[in-house]
């Protein structure tokens, strides 16, 4: 049976209801990617395509209106629903709002991922080519890799690979097929389905295979935003982290702050050397690229060496920061003390902090609040220290 709309061409459902669980709390369809957030490129991916006649957005309840009044929106987008605690609730949610607007036509229905922002218009129109011949149809991207069973942290087998695909976005379905999985299997029902081919798959209804997109990748781990932007040739992601620190003044001497050596003032009490400065900068670039902070790496016990200078804390962290996939891009920093009077020593300061993060001393900023203080700062007893850092993806 094929297509009985007269352009030939689908209805899109765009599934962007999900709470990126593996993205370190940050909802990765907002992301921004050269301006724009990842789902508006999604959908200006999906509106490009010439097999896409109208798409329904189906969010979260409190992203919905954010979403409809989005300037990025394409004309081509005619609705925008709330979605459900499952994919296939989300997906009925969809579904109900384009029968609400031609209830019991025909036709071509497809549903998409809003994290596969690359997706061609060429496997968009194949896969609707072929679900209003065959009735539904997927892309499969065969698997590379050799699999393995893993049984209590142990390989357990080899999987054959034979046989075995990976299923993408935009899978296909005609609507009276779809009208009769829901009449089967209601989509608030008890049974899950992790995606539409299963669905259908569980009604009996053959499901056509259709050539995937290695290119078409699915954002699900920070890794994969890195890529998606590379690919989308624009800016590197970038995250800003806020680090503070406060040390009060301790006995003996010299003191270290920003990396400085300051002879004849007192030195800071502290685990370590009590560079207030370089703490500061270094809990800013953990919380930036999501690696926790300071204290948590460098314990103030027998697990850190008593006086370590904070240069090596500093060190540390940068190559945390690269073997997560990150680098610093910016500091801006402010030094908040009585004493010593640090006016001369705010640029040997950007310097230093600049050497050890591999960046220019102009995307370094040191400044000092030294007057009108309260508290024990201004009353000369402590340093505290604040920094704002930024970071970028190594692409």
């Amino acid at each position: 049976m094929s297509d009985a709309r007269p352009d030939g061409r689908a209805d899109t459902i765009v599934v962007a209801a999900g709470r990126s669980t593996r993205m370190a709390g940050e909802d990765k369809l907002a992301i921004e990617i050269g301006g724009r957030p990842l789902l508006a490129w999604t959908l200006a991916a999906l509106a490009a395509a010439p097999a896409v006649r109208q798409i329904v957005v189906v969010t979260a309840a409190d992203r919905r209106a954010e979403v409809a009044g989005a300037a990025w929106l394409p004309p081509s987008v005619v609705d925008v629903v709330v979605g459900g605690d499952r994919r296939q609730e989300s997906v009925h949610a969809g579904f109900a709002a384009l029968e609400r607007k031609a209830p019991g036509e025909t036709g071509v229905v497809l549903v998409h991922d809003a994290a596969r922002p690359l997706v061609e218009p060429s496997l968009v129109a194949a896969v609707a080519a072929a679900t209003a011949l065959h009735g539904a149809a997927i892309p499969i991207v065969p698997v590379a890799e050799t699999l393995k069973r893993i049984e209590g942290g142990l390989v357990g087998a080899t999987v054959e690979r034979t046989g075995l695909g990976a299923a993408q976005t935009p899978q296909g379905v005609r609507r009276d097929l779809l009208r009769e999985a829901y009449r089967r299997f209601p989509a608030d029902g008890p049974e899950t389905f992790t995606d539409e081919a299963a669905l259908l798959e569980a009604c009996s209804i053959a499901v056509h295979v259709v050539p995937g997109d290695p290119g078409n990748l699915k954002v699900t781990l920070p890794g994969d935003l890195r890529r998606v932007a590379t690919a989308l040739g624009g800016p590197r992601p970038s995250r800003t982290g806020i680090g503070h620190d406060s040390h009060p003044f301790g006995p003996g001497g010299p003191l270290r702050l920003g990396g400085l050596e300051i002879a004849g003032a007192p030195a800071l009490a502290g685990h370590s050397d009590g560079d207030v400065v370089l703490h500061a900068v270094a809990d800013a670039l953990l919380g930036a690229a999501g690696l926790g902070d300071l204290g948590r790496l460098f314990p103030a016990d027998a697990r850190t060496p008593r006086g370590i200078a904070s240069s090596i804390l500093v060190a540390e962290v940068r190559r945390r920061l690269e073997a997560a996939g990150w680098r610093p891009t910016g500091v801006d920093l402010t030094v908040i003390a009585a004493r010593p009077k640090l006016a001369a020593r705010l640029d040997p300061m950007r310097d230093g902090i600049a050497g050890l993060l591999g960046l220019d001393p102009t995307a370094v900023n040191v400044k000092a609040s030294t007057g009108n203080l309260d508290g024990a700062e201004g009353a000369g007893r402590s340093i505290s220290a604040l920094a704002i850092a930024t970071v970028e993806s190594i692409g």
